[in-house]
């Protein structure tokens, strides 16, 4: 009689880890954001999850720190805890104090003991940048350390710097940025926001490759305006987008509008799983600087929603990397140099089979 058992699963994996492992490996080199720096300084912890990874983002003095979920002592989510009159995050179980590093600072219990060592979290790298929180997962592995994504214009004079709450997605998040990229879906999908649906033509561009993915200039009659300010454009001005892939899961949109404005927008999402994206969106402008916030926040997400309504409907759900598998059309450019990046990269099939 033969027992069957169970793989055991990889040590250096999340649980329950939705990613192909290969591909996990490799994605868990890069830089990622996974919160806003206002919802750490307002809260003091924050909870997050990146491919699969639970994390805590917490403030001690004036560092952030990230680190793993769970407390070392008993497995209780940290994300429980408290950062009131802490310099750290506090479990809510047993009372221990992590402070800046992960580090744990105190054993209530004992309080006159060394601390070994295993009680320490493990914590990973932080960048703080355009507003955001940004970490990896495994630093320095197989090579150079990758960079975190570059947005133009964000430390200008004369921009206002906003950052959008972010927006979860369920869906994957290279699904999300190459409809990002895409510019042939407008007259379809933003017909409530910004698009004209008499205006679906896609004149001709090229791609340029770069160092972290490539770039594209695309220039169209397709205005920009929100619906009610589309008469601010004038006759026969073209508007140039500039897109900017940086691979794997971050794009940036440089939109020029008439009389030398321009709109910075860095489209980070953010892998929660293979099948949940959490979206966060820098945003910087050199017009309409007096006019409330709150405008920016409301019509981009109803842009988010309109996008996200297509990325969640879409099989299969991951990203087909082989050209085969999908049809493609000449305003597709941008798509098939997205995909072949990828590829390049290393990555395959993104869910476990």
């Amino acid at each position: 009689m033969t027992t069957l058992t169970a793989s055991a699963p990889s040590l250096d994996l999340p649980r329950n880890c939705t990613f192909d492992p290969d591909d996990w490996r490799i994605l868990a080199r890069q830089w990622y954001a996974v919160a806003l720096i206002r919802d750490v300084d307002k809260e003091g912890v924050v909870g997050a999850t990146l491919l699969d990874e639970r994390l805590v983002v917490y403030k001690v003095d004036d560092e952030i720190v990230v680190a793993n979920e769970l407390c070392t002592h008993r497995g209780v989510p940290l994300t429980f805890g408290s950062n009131r009159d802490c310099k750290g995050v506090r479990c809510p179980y047993h009372g221990l104090q992590f402070g800046k590093g992960g580090k744990c600072i105190k054993v209530p219990a004992h309080p006159d003991n060394g601390i070994p060592s295993k009680l320490h979290l493990k914590s990973y790298p932080v960048v703080l940048r355009y507003g955001l929180v940004w970490t990896c997962l495994r630093p320095g592995e197989e090579g150079a350390m990758a960079e975190v994504p570059f947005m133009p214009h964000w430390d200008d004079a004369g921009f206002q710097q906003i950052n959008c709450p972010a927006f979860d997605i369920a869906g994957f998040a290279g699904r999300q940025v190459e409809g990002f990229l895409d510019v042939a879906h407008f007259a379809f999908i933003h017909t409530e926001t910004f698009a004209d649906p008499d205006n679906a033509l896609v004149p001709s561009y090229e791609t340029r490759p770069t160092a972290v993915g490539f770039e594209a200039e695309y220039y169209s009659t397709v205005g920009n305006y929100p619906h009610g300010k589309q008469d601010e454009t004038p006759e026969d001005f073209l508007w140039l987008r500039h897109f900017r892939a940086h691979l794997p899961f971050t794009a940036h949109l440089t939109v020029h509008f008439p009389e030398g404005g321009r709109l910075s927008i860095l489209n980070v999402a953010s892998p929660v799983s293979a099948r949940k994206t959490r979206l966060f969106v820098p945003i910087a402008r050199n017009f309409d600087t007096d006019r409330p916030v709150q405008e920016v926040y409301d019509f981009n997400r109803k842009v988010f929603e309109e996008d996200a309504t297509m990325v969640e409907q879409q099989k299969p759900e991951n990203l087909p990397l082989d050209p085969r598998l999908e049809a493609h059309i000449p305003a597709d450019r941008s798509s098939i140099n997205y995909r072949r990046g990828l590829r390049e990269m290393g990555l395959s099939q993104f869910f476990v089979a």
